[in-house]
């Protein structure tokens, strides 16, 4: 059953520079269309797939994973490669994600990336609960699209399979663990105004990559599916001239990382550990050193730490009391009402507390001034 209309992925004939597109999370190729249109007029070929379990129902994303996207995602890159000399990567939203995921395995045969509110997590802490209630709670519902523009056309679906939604936060914690790997031109665009996925995503991107020519660009008239939204024609002026840059050499692959700069580094601290005096086998650093060594403060080793006879008691005593509390609030339990429990607890810390505190005094049992 398909249930988003004109879901199907498509590919659009152009020349030998190729833009492969992927659409978000339970999204479809019509959020992405007009982007993917657009590139296709200016002359590239284009190929914007319909990734496993989208376009069709909830229920099926339930049955894939981050790993059949990723796969279906790379198999397309592949065979834009068999017809273009030059391809780039678009990702919109978890798009973004595999679209990084894919140039930090690939980074060699892409020519730069470009990213559209991508996600790469959620730091909610309510989301850790996923892992267990996906296997109670098969979906939940969505809120309303997040497009800004009036009457948005159906392109995704309006609840989040919990399964698949697991999966893509394993996908995330790869991708952002790796971002260090990226050394491409890269486009990073994202709305501030976005419900859906925080811009904060696009921060950690531009932050951690490792490229040089990181352009950034912002939306302030769209929430957070852009390509259909009011800032579409910004995004499509910006794509244009992000690749045609690209192209040209503008903007090129590199790092923040200069290899010169760490010789550099290496020959000066070979330098400074040489001394001129052939007499003296060390230098005054390694002196200075020595003496740290010596002097810097060495923590004693804690002793195991063993509870005493009246200890251990208390401690039975304070766990019997919270066994007995348990049963009282779950069951019928009501032999004698709360009052083992206050007199269970109040003994046991006091006893606790008296016999922690006698550790410190310098007397024995019975013994005098």
């Amino acid at each position: 059953m398909n249930s988003i209309p004109n879901s199907a992925g498509f590919n659009l004939t152009g020349g030998k520079i190729g833009v492969l597109v992927l659409h978000g999370f339970t999204g479809s190729p019509v959020s992405i269309a007009p982007w993917a249109n657009y590139l296709n007029t200016l002359g590239y070929t284009v190929s914007a797939p319909c990734l496993p379990g989208h376009g069709s129902s909830w229920q099926q994303m339930n049955k894939t994973t981050w790993q059949d996207w990723y796969k279906a995602a790379e198999q397309e890159l592949l065979e834009l490669q068999k017809n273009c000399d030059r391809v780039f990567i678009a990702g919109f939203s978890m798009g973004g994600a595999l679209a990084l995921r894919l140039c930090q395995i690939r980074s060699s045969e892409v020519e730069g990336l470009l990213l559209l509110n991508p996600s790469i997590h959620d730091r909610r802490l309510f989301l850790k609960l996923t892992p267990f209630l996906k296997h109670f709670i098969s979906s939940v519902k969505k809120g309303p699209t997040d497009i800004a523009a009036p009457n948005p056309i159906k392109h995704a679906y309006h609840r989040t399979p919990l399964k698949a939604f697991d999966s893509l936060r394993k996908l995330w914690q790869i991708v952002e663990r790796d971002l260090y790997l990226i050394d491409l031109p890269i486009m990073v665009a994202y709305s501030i105004n976005d419900h859906a996925v925080d811009p904060e995503n696009s921060m950690t991107v531009i932050d951690n990559i490792f490229s040089v020519d990181i352009r950034e660009v912002i939306f302030e008239n769209s929430y957070h599916n852009v390509a259909i939204d009011y800032d579409c024609e910004q995004l499509n002026a910006e794509s244009k001239l992000f690749i045609q840059d690209v192209l040209s050499g503008e903007l090129k692959r590199g790092s923040d990382f200069n290899e010169t700069d760490l010789v550099d580094a290496e020959f000066d601290s070979i330098v400074s550990g040489l001394s001129l005096d052939e007499s003296s086998p060390t230098t005054y650093l390694d002196e200075l050193d020595g003496i740290y060594e010596v002097e810097r403060f060495k923590p004693p080793n804690p002793h195991r730490f063993i509870l005493n006879k009246n200890q251990r008691l208390s401690l039975v005593g304070l766990t019997s009391s919270l066994v007995y509390l348990l049963a009282y609030n779950l069951t019928d339990f009501e032999v004698l009402g709360l009052w083992p429990v206050v007199i269970g607890v109040s003994a046991s810390v006091a006893n606790l507390i008296w016999d922690t505190a006698r550790k410190d005094d310098d007397y024995e049992d019975g013994a005098t001034l």
